[in-house]
């Protein structure tokens, strides 16, 4: 883990030395800090990066403005650090890509600790979407398919109306995850803890956005998605036959 390659984005040079510093401390190696979203974006562009530790409050365009152009370049975890800490806040985060959220101040020890936390689940996400892991005995190139979309479980591979949609690893192991239990409703914690392999805690809305990210790749319409549905109190269910749910 401590191999990852990590990028620190913020206008602030006290806040870089001070991470690059404690990163350092604790084993990691290769980090990167720019001060700009332009230089975040260029810097993504030239190297791949495990992890991105990106400051909502910059000159120019900010963290949140930036996040879906990083997202196209990278399916890396995108760690939030801010001074705003309301709800509405913390979900424009999570919606435009981010994985984690840090309010400033901040303890780094606790920043390094979330790192930690989303290099774990990035790096064994990818090494089990890589190897082909997790499937069934005798369903070695499984495709699930739903009409409008297809998972190609092997392929690790994304199909929706015949062209092949770009599909984060842990966007893609959820969605197999539900195709391989169709109609099952599933809470936020059970889906938390099978796909990612830990305890749920206070991480509801890591599942929310995650289910978001799937929506905007197989629905037709976002604001009446027909095949992951919403049963109320429970949670979610990817449904056989749209309008069934």
């Amino acid at each position: 883990m401590n191999d990852a390659s990590i990028l620190l984005v913020d206008d602030e040079l006290s806040i870089l030395e001070l991470m690059r510093t404690v990163l350092r401390k604790e084993g990691f190696v290769h980090i990167d800090a720019v001060r700009s979203a332009e230089e975040a974006l260029d810097a993504c562009a030239a190297k791949t990066y495990h992890l991105i530790v990106l400051d909502v409050m910059m000159p120019g365009r900010s963290g949140i403005e930036i996040a879906p152009f990083l997202r196209q370049l990278t399916d890396a975890p995108i760690l939030f650090l801010t001074a705003r800490i309301s709800d509405f806040d913390k979900l424009s985060g999570f919606a435009v890509g981010g994985d984690d959220y840090i309010t400033k101040p901040f303890n780094p020890m606790e920043v390094v600790a979330r790192i930690r936390s989303q290099l774990r689940r990035y790096m064994a996400t990818a090494i089990h979407h890589s190897a082909g892991l997790g499937k069934s005995s005798g369903n070695v190139g499984t495709v699930y398919d739903y009409g409008r979309f297809q998972v190609h479980e092997e392929a690790g591979e994304l199909i929706v109306n015949g062209q092949s949609v770009a599909c984060p690893a842990l966007v893609f192991q959820l969605l197999l995850y539900l195709c391989k239990h169709p109609n099952r409703v599933f809470g936020k914690s059970e889906l938390y803890e099978k796909v990612w392999g830990e305890d749920a805690l206070n991480d509801d809305n890591t599942v929310m956005v995650h289910i978001h990210r799937i929506r905007e790749r197989i629905e037709e319409d976002l604001s009446r998605p027909k095949f992951i549905v919403n049963v109320r109190g429970m949670g979610y269910k990817l449904v056989n036959k749209p309008g069934q749910g």
